[in-house]
């Protein structure tokens, strides 16, 4: 019985290490830094497309521009204007186009260096979600490595536990199951002198003239806690 408890008792500390693992918390913590980088990603490539977009109608719009400006230069050098008021009209829509192409390449500056902060902005962002997500995998490979370990010695202690639990009563196995729920995992303890080692009390002096008397295989339990108490050589019985 005793030999049932000490696996059990190991079982529960794998069982514990697998829930404590250092990565478990490392990774949590992980995941909510990066899934607060990834929101940042996102919105930063919004932005990006939306600069791009922005980058390329200011371009379009200069171009339009460019292209009307220098067909009226065209009509104007080839002399096809030959209208006084005509030419004047045509100068003075080369000038003012001028100024518009002047404002929109000003305009098409200010695009280009917003898109290229917002392209650093994406870049420090992407590069710290990659760094994430390298950290993520190292520490998910150590994680795994971990619970591997602790399942094979899992997997060793129950069959162990499984030969043992085989050689005993099944209705002692299962009031030892019971136990162990109702008193943090301790269904079975020696009894060392005249001390019930589940709950560490002393025993009444009948208890342990009536232990004394008990047959060798009798089921014996501590009146204070309740536990199963086994005889062994350091029992006072």
């Amino acid at each position: 019985m005793l030999d049932l408890q000490e696996l059990d008792l190991q079982l529960d500390q794998v069982a514990h290490k697998r829930k404590s693992l250092p990565e478990h918390k490392t990774l949590a913590e992980l995941a909510a830094e990066k899934s607060v980088v990834d929101r940042e990603l996102v919105s930063a490539d919004t932005e990006v497309s939306d600069l791009q977009r922005e980058q390329k109608k200011a371009d379009s719009d200069v171009e339009q521009v460019r292209q009307r400006k220098a067909r009226n230069q065209q009509r104007l050098d080839s002399g096809q204007v030959t209208s006084p008021k005509d030419l004047e009209n045509l100068q003075h829509e080369i000038g003012s186009l001028d100024r518009r192409i002047s404002d929109l390449e000003d305009a098409e500056l200010e695009v280009m260096e917003k898109l290229e902060a917002a392209e650093a902005v994406q870049a420090d962002l992407r590069a710290r979600a990659e760094a994430f997500a390298g950290r993520q995998a190292e520490l998910e490979a150590t994680r795994d490595g971990a619970l591997k370990e602790l399942d094979e010695q899992r997997a060793e202690l129950g069959d162990k536990r499984a030969a043992v639990a085989a050689e005993l009563p099944d209705a002692l196995v299962t009031l030892y199951q019971r136990l162990r729920e109702h008193n943090g995992g301790i269904g079975a303890a020696p009894l060392v002198g005249k001390r019930c080692m589940g709950c560490r009390m002393e025993l009444a002096p009948s208890d342990l003239t009536r232990f004394k008397a008990a047959a060798p295989d009798a089921v014996l339990r501590c009146e204070e806690c309740g536990r199963i108490l086994v005889r062994t050589s350091e029992s006072a019985v």
